[in-house]
């Protein structure tokens, strides 16, 4: 059977190919859906996965790439359903954030809040625990910001874009912390034989050790490797 043929400029195929002008209200319809479940998965998935931009711009994004693809190279696709997809999206994106800048609550539930995950060189594990970030993350963010251990860092925050942001001591009270250049790390042991102060590699906690103890639980967070503390 010889295939139909295409004709070129049909305006009627173009905007609505052979669809009723009520399937609009199904698009608008499956928008908003679409829309709900993307959100959702976002919000599940965690800060790490919208790092610099806001949940709602990668959700408007996604939606308006996926809307803006199709239209471009099927003949089946009419293009007022890519219209009626970038109106329902701008909208929702519109609504979303009017609603999230005047609702505390919901802007917490979809945005998240800043966590706290150091606090005076130390790693706040129960906070961190409840994050996406692994310890390779958080320092890596740290070593691109130029820090070399734990005990210059005052505070750091995890905010709610995935970011890290932190904050150092002042010079004249850097205090001893936990080295976090890939090769100090290669160096930790659980066996302590020789006296100096040694830094927990998992919450940084630091102990200073005057004689040899053999092994030792840090008293923070009860792990027992430990590394050299820098200054």
């Amino acid at each position: 059977m010889k295939p139909e043929t295409v004709q070129s400029f049909d305006w009627e195929r173009i905007f609505i190919h052979d669809l009723p002008w009520t399937y609009l209200g199904e698009v608008a319809f499956r928008t908003v859906f679409m829309f709900l479940i993307v959100l959702t998965a976002l919000t599940v998935s965690g800060k790490r996965e919208v790092r610099q931009l806001s949940i709602y711009e990668l959700v408007l994004l996604i939606g308006l790439g996926s809307a803006a693809g199709d239209p471009m190279f099927y003949d089946d696709v009419p293009l007022s359903s890519a219209v009626v997809v970038f109106i329902v999206m701008m909208g929702c994106y519109k609504l979303t954030t009017f609603i999230s800048d005047r609702n505390k609550t919901v802007r917490t539930v979809l945005e998240g809040k800043p966590v706290y995950v150091i606090e005076n060189g130390c790693i706040l594990t129960q906070n961190f625990k409840q994050e996406d970030m692994g310890l390779d993350d958080l320092f890596s963010d740290l070593r691109v910001g130029g820090i070399e251990h734990l005990g210059q860092v005052r505070t750091a925050i995890l905010e709610p874009n995935g970011q890290l942001s932190f904050f150092q001591f002042r010079e004249n009270d850097t205090r001893p912390g936990l080295p976090i250049l890939p090769n100090e790390l290669k160096r930790h042991t659980e066996t302590l034989s020789e006296p100096g102060d040694y830094a927990c590699c998992t919450c940084g906690s630091v102990q200073s050790i005057s004689t040899s103890t053999g092994s030792l639980t840090c008293p923070r967070c009860t792990h027992t490797h430990w590394v050299k503390a820098m200054r």
